[in-house]
């Protein structure tokens, strides 16, 4: 017992330094004005109802990350559970795939958006060429999403999908064959042994999926900034602006207190929910 409580030490004091200190950090200027003394003013300021400008933006980042987290549930789910039934010799080769453009910088793969859907990019070039040479009633229309939501939700899609493919198939991947032949020997359709067994038990991986996705797109600002145009700023963009360019570092901590409260919120009644639908049996 002594060597396990000496074993914890150096991973207590990473802890304390790296996690909970700027947590505390945070938390102290959030209650800070200019001159440093005690204040509730930018908790107030954040949620003034006569101007809710910040409250707006909120919403703004709630809803696309809610959008961008769905689109990827339903793009991830059917994509982790093929990869789960393909042969393990592909397997391995299609999951490298996945993770590789991880591999490239963030930055750099949201860049690769913009040239690809302004006016002048890709994407515009090959419908233009189509349209030369299609007949003027097939003329195709130009893609016009530069700098709107819809541009942010797919940069988001885009970033975050493999945050959703992976932790739902490595719990696809370890769910016990003999519950799905159980299953289908006692005469329940493909339908219902993925209703019945599949989908309940691979709920676990569903949840890290959320979670994983959830938080980094309602937390972006590169995303935002650079496919929005600045007209879709997010949560995380007001947070940078306090911090970076007004210099009012007590109303950037309490907007970033409230995110993190938000988040911690939002995980735990998805976690609630999870436990109340893994309790009951898989098979009625």
């Amino acid at each position: 017992m002594k060597r396990i409580k000496l074993a914890l030490i150096p991973y207590s004091a990473y802890a304390l330094i790296f996690i909970v200190a700027p947590i505390l950090l945070i938390l102290l200027y959030s209650f800070q004005d200019s001159s440093g003394s005690f204040t509730l003013e930018n908790y107030a300021r954040f949620f003034d109802l006569s101007d809710p400008v910040y409250l707006k933006v909120l919403w703004r980042s709630i809803k696309l990350a809610v959008i961008s987290t769905v689109i990827c549930l339903i793009l991830g789910y059917p994509m982790a559970y093929i990869l789960s039934r393909l042969p393990a010799r592909i397997r391995g080769t299609v999951s490298f795939l996945f993770i590789l453009p991880m591999w490239m910088n963030f930055l750099l793969r949201t860049y690769s958006w913009m040239s690809l859907l302004e006016r002048t990019g890709l994407i515009n070039s090959l419908i233009g060429w189509f349209n030369g040479i299609l007949p003027s009633a097939l003329q195709l229309p130009t893609l016009d999403i530069m700098y709107t939501q819809w541009a942010v939700v797919l940069g988001n899609v885009y970033n975050f999908l493999p945050f959703m493919i992976l932790p739902i198939y490595t719990v696809l991947i370890k769910i016990d064959k003999s519950l799905i032949e159980a299953a289908q020997d006692l005469g329940a359709s493909r339908g219902r042994v993925f209703r019945k067994v599949i989908f309940p038990l691979s709920l676990s991986g569903v949840v890290s999926g959320i979670s994983m996705t959830f938080m980094p797109a309602v937390t972006t600002f590169v995303i935002s900034r650079l496919l929005g145009g600045g007209q879709n700023a997010l949560i995380g963009d007001m947070i940078e602006n306090q911090f970076k360019v007004v210099g009012d570092w007590g109303f950037g901590s309490a907007m970033s207190v409230i995110l993190m409260v938000l988040i911690l919120l939002t995980m735990n009644v998805i976690q609630r929910y999870e436990s109340e639908n893994s309790g009951g049996s898989v098979l009625m």
